[in-house]
């Protein structure tokens, strides 16, 4: 079984606060066999790890803003344009071959498209059943209720904003250590996933941080 962190920001992310390098040196310390660096609506963060030397298998990945929420795509090598619908743009990421996850599908206040659209989670290949960045657990509990509801392989991720928790939410994963191997048995249902929480003071001060961004920005706008 492979140890795989699904759901990774670096500071090619508007709110990561590492770089990938480090990301990748934590994956390695914490004992992981695959990463995917998710940053969002750029694929730049994920392509930079690919070119760095790392005992950790970097999966292709990117995680897309549309207009209901946010979606992982993992096996690309290309941005998706950001703010569309979501079933476009899961449309497009399959004419591409990715694999589509539904991430934190059902937080309240980090854009979980499920909350919105209900018919979602019959759209995608996986489910983010497990997020370390909960304050508590229903979400992830509600998440792993639906994946199962519809068939749908369970997924984890750390959702990391800060080196220091890779690795806090992971995905056990049947397969060989190459990228195809890996999106198929996701594919397949071939996982089980876990994670422990991030710590409250961190997932608040980060969040406060993500809040000022915003009011900049639209101030700025």
């Amino acid at each position: 079984m492979l140890k795989c962190d699904l759901h990774v920001h670096s500071t090619f992310s508007r709110d990561g606060e590492s770089r990938v390098e480090d990301i990748l040196r934590r994956a390695e310390q914490v004992g992981l066999d695959a990463i995917a660096i998710t940053d969002h609506d750029t694929v730049e963060g994920s392509r930079y790890a690919r070119q760095c030397t790392s005992s950790v298998l970097v999966i292709p990945g990117i995680e897309v803003s549309t207009r209901q929420g946010h979606i992982i795509v993992l096996g690309i090598d290309m941005s998706l344009p950001p703010r569309r619908d979501v079933m476009e743009t899961i449309s497009k990421a399959r004419e591409l071959g990715g694999l589509v996850i539904l991430p934190h599908p059902y937080h309240m206040w980090r854009h979980g498209v499920a909350r919105k659209l209900k018919g979602s989670i019959r759209a995608v290949d996986a489910v983010e059943a497990f997020n370390s960045r909960y304050i508590v657990g229903t979400a992830n509990r509600k998440a792993a209720l639906m994946a199962r509801r519809y068939q749908k392989p369970c997924v984890g991720g750390s959702d990391a904003h800060h080196a220091r928790f890779v690795g806090f939410g992971v995905t056990y994963i049947d397969a060989e250590p190459s990228v195809a191997s890996i999106l198929s048995a996701i594919r397949e249902g071939k996982t089980f996933a876990g994670c422990r929480m991030t710590p409250l003071r961190t997932y608040t001060r980060q969040s406060l941080r993500s809040i000022i961004r915003r009011v900049r920005r639209r101030v700025r706008s």
